[in-house]
């Protein structure tokens, strides 16, 4: 219970609202939970999370499925490794216990071990994660007892914490929870309870129906630890199905690696980790990881060079760094050319939607869902055995509804994925070892556990299984401190009068507008006054996305998700900024690696490139 009602009250006393030091700044959903600056993410916004969350799903019906009286229900409360996660599970906490129920902390885990958990469990629960984002943000991952927190719930959830927080505001001063600055007074402070491991328990069963426990016998793996959350726990997966796994690259501060966008420099790092392992324990397949609260895969594979290899490779290591150094200067990465092409073994990043086919596949699944950014190889491997892809947009809320279509549609074998490669299962599915529970949200480890094990039984190696896919290539990376403002502009540049517009296909003579299905709904004469607004529009990206930089005109736009641009070369530059960060992205798609490395790299240069030539425009 609230311990401030039971103190006395001066009556001249002022409110907190009126003794706060600061100026409360409301959080924000983005894709995937509630997100913000750890400056903005005082105990007081935290408590008022928890609880306006609490409140509206118990209005809902939907914090426990087998339980009405708040005082038998436990809350189940997890977080990353950030430095702020700990007082925040202590706000979280906090709020959890003064909302009625109790809590249930299950220490620092993947997000997808938590929520499998709390599903299990039937009752909702909190994950503290800022996921992949910079060290100075974190966030609040709430879950229903019946899995993720849906976009119809959020405009109920933010009514539900602005309630709360106004109820903490109005509270005198002297009796309130809160200081002036917003952190909770030391008596209201909780100790979080000693850790129950039945999550993690529970997570580790469920994954042993993946595969046998040999399946992975001959396989030597690097687990890249760094500071993702799953570091002690998923390894421990990978050696239940035979692996030897070699940790690598433990911080014990915070480090942001975005998944969905390696760059080179990461790759470099990774390949240095590679040759110290490889000096110590010979032949090395993969290295692996995660991001920071582990929902999100990092796979690379690490294939042998021949001799020859070798020697033509460092002549064109040395030749390169030289060139580098003539025209950039930059020792940086003349040395980071040096260490890619003299060394005895190179490295290929396993982007996270050609990651999905694999994983799709090796289960089975007859049911699949995708953002639509995904690479169009996925559309074309499953059109080849006939199963539809459906497209949504971006982030799991969109896809988790997706699946629960298919599962009205009486699908047996429901899977979808984001092009970051976390995975989601909407149904189970029998395998020769065993069922495999659904978990309908982001999973990190089984796509890495599923892809390793789909080369094995194909007798082939990463690298031969993913080359064997459908020829699209696919880059994503993204400009920081990118004004949201801005953004919104973007995406307003090609706004359509109806929202069940998504797709312009320009044709010689018209335009045709279709749905999110790509279903023909309408289509314009060229000599239309709208039409001639929007073939402006595509002028003025076509002078950004141009010939001279290997462009050819374009031929579609989608407007679902962020600005989607379809070139007659098939060349694909998708622009869509972070639900809940000053971050603009860029997907380049294209029948080539290195043309898809070349659309990204053009797009976030600086000053001029692709995203800042397009504020220019707007």
């Amino acid at each position: 219970m609230n311990g401030s009602q039971y103190a006395t009250v001066n009556v001249d006393s002022k409110t907190l609202g009126e003794t706060l030091s600061y100026k409360p700044i409301a959080s924000k959903f983005g894709t995937s939970g509630v997100r913000g600056l750890v400056e903005d993410l005082t105990d007081l916004e935290v408590y008022c999370l928890a609880q306006g969350a609490l409140n509206y799903l118990a209005a809902s019906a939907k914090v426990c499925k087998h339980e009405t009286d708040p005082s038998n229900i436990v809350i189940p409360l997890a977080g990353d490794l950030r430095l702020s996660t700990e007082r925040m599970l202590k706000a979280v906490a906090r709020g959890i216990l003064d909302a009625g129920y109790q809590v249930d902390y299950v220490g620092r885990i993947p997000t997808p071990a938590l929520t499998y958990y709390a599903l299990q469990q039937g009752v909702a629960s909190f994950m503290v994660t800022g996921s992949h984002i910079p060290a100075d943000r974190n966030g609040l991952k709430t879950n229903r007892c019946d899995g993720e927190v849906m976009k119809s719930d959020e405009s109920g959830i933010i009514d539900a914490v602005q309630q709360a927080r106004q109820r903490q505001l109005a509270q005198p001063a002297e009796v309130s929870l809160f200081e002036s600055n917003g952190m909770l007074k030391s008596q209201y402070c909780p100790c979080l309870p000693d850790v129950n491991q039945q999550a993690e328990h529970m997570f580790i069963e469920r994954n042993r129906a993946v595969a046998s426990h040999n399946t992975l016998r001959d396989q030597r793996i690097v687990f890249f630890e760094y500071s993702a959350v799953g570091r002690d726990l998923l390894p421990q997966l990978l050696r239940n199905v035979g692996a030897e796994v070699i940790p690598a690259g433990r911080s014990d501060t915070f480090v942001p690696i975005d998944t969905e966008a390696i760059s080179d420099e990461h790759l470099t790092m990774l390949l240095e980790l590679v040759l110290k392992e490889r000096s110590k324990h010979g032949r090395i397949d993969a290295i692996v990881s995660t991001d920071g609260d582990s929902d999100r895969p990092l796979l690379v594979a690490v294939k042998e060079r021949d001799f020859l290899q070798r020697i033509g490779r460092a002549v064109f290591g040395i030749s390169q760094a030289i060139s580098i150094l003539l025209r950039e200067q930059s020792w940086k990465f003349a040395k980071q050319a040096v260490i890619k092409n003299i060394a005895p073994v190179e490295l290929q990043f396993i982007p996270g939607d050609l990651l999905g086919i694999v994983v799709a596949d090796y289960l089975g699944g007859d049911s699949v869902s995708v953002p639509i950014s995904t690479n169009p190889a996925v559309y074309e491997f499953f059109a080849a055995k006939g199963i539809e892809t459906v497209k949504t947009r971006i982030g799991s809320p969109y896809v988790i509804e997706a699946m629960q279509k298919a599962r009205d549609k009486a699908y047996s074998k429901i899977v979808a994925w984001e092009a970051n490669g976390g995975f989601l299962m909407g149904s189970k599915i029998q395998l020769k070892t065993g069922v495999l529970d659904a978990l309908p949200t982001r999973d990190a480890i089984l796509p890495i556990l599923c892809a390793l094990c789909s080369a094995v039984d194909k007798k082939l190696t990463l690298s031969e299984l993913f080359n064997g896919l459908p020829n699209w290539c696919g880059k994503a990376d993204l400009l920081d401190n990118f004004p949201q403002e801005i953004s919104q502009k973007i995406l307003d540049f090609f706004k359509l009068p109806d929202k069940k517009y998504q797709t312009l296909e320009f044709r010689e003579n018209s335009i045709v507008l279709k749905d999110v299905n790509e279903q023909q709904m309408g289509e314009w004469d060229i000599d239309d006054s709208l039409a001639k607004s929007v073939l402006q529009k595509k002028w003025a990206l076509e002078q950004i996305f141009s010939e001279a930089k290997g462009f050819s005109p374009i031929v579609k736009v989608n407007t679902q998700d962020g600005l989607r641009c379809f070139f007659a070369n098939d060349n694909i530059a998708h622009i869509r900024p972070s639900g809940n960060a000053p971050q603009l992205r860029i997907y380049g798609q294209a029948r080539s690696r290195q043309r898809a490395n070349e659309i990204v790299r053009m797009g976030v240069a600086e000053p001029d490139g692709f995203l800042r030539n397009l504020q220019k425009i707007v």
